[in-house]
């Protein structure tokens, strides 16, 4: 009579991690220790002590005394301020983050064009990028001052109407956004490598088929550029949400005329350190971080609609 035979079980040994790894994971953090000390004391820390005063009324001074989601309340609720603030920043991110986006594409396609000169073209494009933001804040100052500045001047002789720039609340914000325009070159660079990459052969393709200079840059450049556009466009959305700098400068940290440059970085400065309500500081902070964590998860989460990513399977 036939047995069946029995089904061995596997011998399971317990492991038993050596001195000597043991000995090395141990030298590998005291290593790497004051990075980890820097990233707790100088990171983390703030971060969740910031979470924490946000739901108190804190002054630095005194003890933070918790008072619930009062400053959330409030921020939503009862403070004119806070929406000032808030169609400020959207003004400038709705207007400022496309036109960024459009003059960095077209500059950097005549600049991908084999002309003579090319380096020194790109070079001159690439220089105010790097002009730091408050000497470039003081020079657009000069330059569009409404007595003696350099634009009016010119539009004197050009024979058109002069403009108030930045102390016309109609046009302290196109100001802003004239000035962020200056600084395109970043994003220009990284679009002129992306395009650069965009392999020859569907060039030749598109040519075989008779597609005209229009329709190679619509069919074939911008859908290959299209991973570029959309880091471009996720690192503007980040940047002018949190714009501060330039805007602090030209209104001397007042966001004026009228509040028409009080943008929402620029009122949580002066709700942290200049009226030392930290804990209601703290509250913006997370406010901002939550609306640009979500739109950045909505671009991503519609990325595969019209970002192509060369080699991935359809």
């Amino acid at each position: 009579m036939a047995t069946t035979p029995s089904i061995a079980r596997p011998l399971t040994r317990s492991r038993r991690i050596s001195p000597a790894v043991i000995r090395c994971t141990i030298i590998g953090l005291l290593f790497i220790s004051p990075w980890l000390i820097g990233l707790c004391a100088f990171t983390l820390y703030p971060i969740l002590a910031s979470f924490y005063y946000s739901f108190t009324d804190y002054d630095i001074i005194s003890a933070p005394t918790f008072t619930g989601i009062n400053n959330y309340q409030t921020l939503l609720t009862s403070d004119p301020l806070f929406w000032k603030a808030v169609g400020n920043t959207l003004f400038y991110s709705v207007l400022a983050i496309p036109l960024n986006l459009l003059i960095g594409i077209c500059v950097a396609l005549l600049l991908n064009a084999k002309v003579r000169g090319l380096a020194f073209f790109r070079t001159v494009f690439f220089l105010p990028s790097i002009v730091p933001d408050i000497a470039s804040a003081m020079l657009w100052s000069w330059m569009l001052n409404p007595q003696f500045g350099l634009v009016n001047a010119m539009l004197k002789l050009l024979r058109l109407p002069t403009l108030g720039w930045l102390t016309d609340p109609a046009w302290s914000k196109p100001s802003l956004i004239l000035i962020g325009l200056w600084g395109f070159g970043g994003s220009m660079v990284i679009l002129l490598a992306a395009l650069q990459d965009v392999p020859q052969h569907l060039y030749e393709s598109a040519e075989i088929d008779g597609a005209n200079g229009w329709h190679k840059t619509w069919n074939v450049t911008l859908p290959m550029v299209t991973p570029t556009i959309f880091f471009n466009l996720v690192l503007g959305i980040i940047g002018a949400f949190q714009y501060f700098t330039t805007a602090f400068v030209l209104s001397n940290g007042s966001g004026g005329p009228a509040a028409s440059t009080l943008m929402y970085s620029m009122m949580l400065y002066q709700n942290a350190f200049k009226y030392f309500k930290m804990g209601y500081a703290s509250a913006m902070a997370w406010l901002l971080f939550t609306v640009i964590l979500l739109l950045t998860l909505v671009l991503f989460r519609t990325s595969g609609r019209w970002v192509y990513y060369e080699g991935e399977k359809s």
